[in-house]
This record gives C-alpha cells, structure tokens and sequence, in this order.
C-alpha cells in the first residue's frame, strides 16, 4: 500500500507540474487610438449668448431606434428636439445626436460630445441633464449608471439597463449614484421592451440606497410612452429643481 499511495502521489506532482507548465500566467497590452465622431442638433435657448456670464442647464436627449442613420432631421420626430420646433423658451441647451445605423449609442462618443459642447458653449456643469427613450432608454441608463457623477437627474423612458452595472458598482461610481435622482417611466402594455425592464432597474437602484427614485407607469399605454412624458411640463421643472453637489461620505 505505502509503495502505491508514493507512486500515486510521485504521478500526481508529475502531471500538476506539467500543467504548470502547459499553462502560464501571460499579460496582453495594446494601444488603440480612435477617432470619435457624432452629428447632432443643438438647441440654445432664447436670452443664451455665448460671450455672457450666464451658464445655461444642458439637456443630453438620445433618440430611439427608429431615428438612426444619416438624416439628422429624423432626431426631431419625438422628445425634446420635436419639442424645441415650437417653444423657443425652452430653458436648457438641448444636445440631441444621432446614432448610426445599426449601431447602438456608445458612452465614448457621448461623453466626448458632452465635453466638446462643454467646452464650446456657456454650460451649467452642475445642472446637466440626461434622458432618452426606448433605445435611447437604454442609452440613458447605461451612460447614467457607468458615469453618475457626471449629471444632476436622470429621466429614461420605456428603457432599460445591465442591473450588474448597479450592483458591482465601484464605491467612487455607488456613492455618485446614491446622490443621483431618477425619473422613469414605463407603458404597463409596452409589447416592445417589457414594463419588467425598468422594474427591474428601479429595484435594483432601490437595493443600492438611491435616494430619489420616481418611477411612473402608465397603464394603458404601449410603447410609446414618450409623447406624454415629455409632454408634461412638470418633467422640466423636476430637472431644473436638481443640481449636482459634491458627493458627501458615508
């Protein structure tokens, strides 16, 4: 027996040598440079002038599916920049881009459009807004939840989101959350992306300790749960009652 269990334990070290062999630690790096590129519309509110003192709210509005591609002017169909046609009081910069066909939004090139407008034009950087729907639901959670210090309210409509995103959040990216307000809303008979999508984002911010979660469902309406939300004047009033204070710690 004692002969066995030493050629047993001689064969085992053998072959756990030879797999560590076989397999060995390794590290991979490689610099990529990109160009990053968006057309967009920019609304400026009336009164906005770029040589003033005064800086302006801004609002990031990201389309849904149907408005990809190349015609800019399909990004005015719905929302905000539809909106602006008709109400030049309007009291944000409105940065509304397009998304390529067959792409989906992308947090790099939004971030680096924010900035560039950031940088061009007269921007309350602690009143920056962002909402979107459908598709650009889906952008608005990913670019709110992956970069929360970046904005003072958040509003996603018929969207959602990677709930891993709330729940291994940094502590830096958790304690930013906890302070950002959420407005979202939801068709009750949406066919398209299901009501549980958002439910499950709010649940999910909910588990985190997010302050201030709103979270409206209308019960007859499908997916297009859009036209009423922006519709509602109090929206804009909610946003403009929020501004981003630096984080306190827990």
């Amino acid at each position: 027996m004692a002969a066995a269990f030493t050629l047993a334990l001689t064969v085992s070290n053998a072959f756990s040598q030879d797999a560590d062999d076989m397999q060995k630690p390794r590290e991979f790096e490689q610099a990529i440079t990109r160009t990053l590129r968006a057309r967009y519309l920019l609304f400026t509110p009336k009164g906005y002038e770029a040589k003033a003192k005064r800086e302006w709210p801004l609002m990031l509005f990201l389309h849904g599916a149907g408005e990809r591609g190349t015609n800019l002017q399909k990004v005015a169909v719905h929302g905000p920049p539809k909106l602006v046609k008709s109400r030049r009081d309007f009291p944000f910069i409105l940065v509304s881009p397009q998304c390529p066909d067959n792409e989906t939004w992308s947090n790099e090139v939004l971030l680096a459009l924010l900035d560039d407008v950031i940088a061009a034009h007269r921007v309350d950087t602690n009143r920056i807004y962002l909402t979107g729907l459908s598709m650009g639901g889906f952008g608005s959670w990913s670019l709110a939840l992956r970069y929360p210090e970046r904005f003072a309210a958040v509003a996603p409509v018929c969207g959602g989101g990677n709930t891993l995103d709330v729940l291994l959040a940094s502590r830096k990216n958790t304690l930013a959350l906890k302070a950002l307000p959420f407005w979202v809303f939801h068709g009750a008979k949406d066919p398209v992306v299901k009501l549980d999508e958002s439910e499950r984002m709010v649940k999910s911010l909910k588990a985190v300790g997010v302050k201030e979660i709103e979270f409206t469902i209308y019960p007859e309406a499908e997916h297009d749960s859009w036209t009423e939300t922006y519709a509602n004047e109090k929206l804009y009033d909610w946003f403009l009652a929020h501004e981003r204070k630096p984080q306190k710690k827990d």
